[in-house]
């Protein structure tokens, strides 16, 4: 697959977003404000910024959630703590988990706060029409500590790209169990990680493999096709595509200088532990540490 810009960014940024989903400082929050279980205070604390939206909503804007995973936490997350709450605590929990991770002193560096100006101005430059969650998270107000404000900006572009993912997705009618279906076969995530925490039975991954087959993306041992390889690298393409917006507007020199400064970031992460196997995002950890002069290496360059 094609390495982009958009890419490339994604790899080093979707790590250090992650840390909302598996840090214990986070869960720990989650379980403070009444959310019972992992799940409840995942959807609350991802949906937030949409307000207090009815699990209808939230599994339209997630997409690869059976609706029974979403509803057995929405609307009773909105019941234990108001969004504007979720909102408070998800940035608390947010520099509880970066300090644990980076140290005060990290937290504290001047890198920290050049990484999160530039962040800012990138996550300020997308375009988020017909963006739902990217366009939420960017109507959030500037955090003031540069670490929280450096995470709010990478989540913003991170759900800016998912949500031109869903678009690509869905232009080539490719369904929530589908879409995992092709992204396991591809190798890029574990099929029963993706099954059952997205909570769909056999019975619909079985229905997805064979409507995948008929298209003749999937051959008899569930593997791509080369017509199903195409259809895969065309659904990311579009994706980087779509999100390359931010990086045009931020340059190529400043986009350099924010991958340079993220690579050490994202690497502790990958590093910690923190975030498991399998994980369904698909990261390859294919970054390696930037030049001297603060240009990271293999960073493709931003077209101006």
């Amino acid at each position: 697959m094609k390495d982009t810009v958009a890419r490339a960014m994604w790899e080093r940024f979707e790590p250090i977003h992650q840390l909302v989903y598996f840090a214990p400082e986070v869960r720990a929050t989650a379980d403070g404000l009444g959310m019972r279980g992992y799940w409840m205070g995942y959807f609350a604390l991802r949906a937030a910024p949409l307000g207090p939206a009815p699990a209808a909503v939230v599994t339209s804007c997630f997409y690869v959630f059976h609706p029974d995973r979403v509803a057995r936490a929405l609307p009773d997350a909105w019941r234990a703590a108001t969004a504007e709450d979720v909102l408070a605590a998800r940035g608390r929990a947010v520099d509880a988990a970066m300090t644990a991770l980076y140290g005060p002193e990290g937290v504290g560096s001047p890198e920290m706060a050049e990484a999160a100006e530039l962040a800012w101005e990138a996550a300020r430059a997308a375009d988020t029409a017909g963006r739902v969650l990217g366009a939420a998270n960017q109507a959030l107000p500037r955090p003031e500590q540069p670490h929280v404000r450096l995470w709010q900006a990478l989540t913003t572009l991170r759900e800016h790209r998912g949500d031109g993912h869903v678009a690509a997705l869905v232009a080539r009618r490719l369904g929530p169990v589908g879409a995992m279906v092709l992204k396991c076969a591809a190798g890029e995530s574990d099929a029963e990680f993706q099954r059952q925490t997205r909570r769909w039975d056999m019975t619909a991954w079985h229905a997805a493999q064979r409507e995948l087959r008929e298209r003749g993306w999937l051959d008899e041992d569930v593997c791509l096709t080369e017509a199903g390889a195409a259809a895969r690298a065309g659904v990311e393409a579009d994706t980087d595509a779509a999100a390359v917006t931010p990086w045009t507007a931020l340059g190529s020199a400043a986009t350099a200088r924010l991958a340079h400064l993220l690579e050490p970031l994202a690497r502790t992460v990958l590093d910690s532990g923190i975030v498991p196997a399998g994980n369904p995002a698909g990261l390859t950890g294919a970054f390696s540490g930037g030049a001297a002069d603060g240009s990271p290496s293999g960073l493709p360059a931003v077209a101006e």
